[in-house]
């Protein structure tokens, strides 16, 4: 293919077309990026936030919760942003700020994922 002048003129007009072509090709591609991350991570952490508040507010005396860290109870007092639970047959009270309560009801072992198990399964 000879290299003429009306060749040079072409592969200058490509250029143009092909560089506004990147860009729109760019910002769909930052627009779908931005899409994902908000319906994959930022909506159901608002999901999972909304749960836990609704069930921190709700709880109630009586009611057999988990903490954080592990300690099973049945609460005895519910204040404004801490709840006191009593363990145990000694009947230990401890006061806790309602963040810090995990869920209603006791956790049993499945229902917590073990480190150990998903090891396993990844070694297969």
């Amino acid at each position: 293919m000879p290299f003429t002048f009306h060749t040079l003129a072409l592969t200058a007009g490509e250029a143009q077309t092909n560089q506004v072509g990147s860009l729109v090709s760019t910002v769909v591609m930052i627009v779908a990026m931005v899409a994902v991350f908000y319906f994959m991570i930022i909506r159901p952490e608002g999901k999972r936030k909304k749960a836990a508040s609704e069930m921190q507010n709700s709880l109630k005396v009586g009611d057999q919760i988990t903490t954080i860290g592990g300690i099973v109870g049945t609460i005895c007092a519910v204040k404004e942003q801490t709840v006191v639970m009593e363990t145990g047959a000694d009947r230990v009270r401890l006061e806790f700020t309602k963040w810090a309560i995990s869920s209603k009801g006791t956790q049993s072992q499945q229902d917590v994922p073990n480190a150990e198990e998903d090891k396993e399964a990844g070694k297969k």
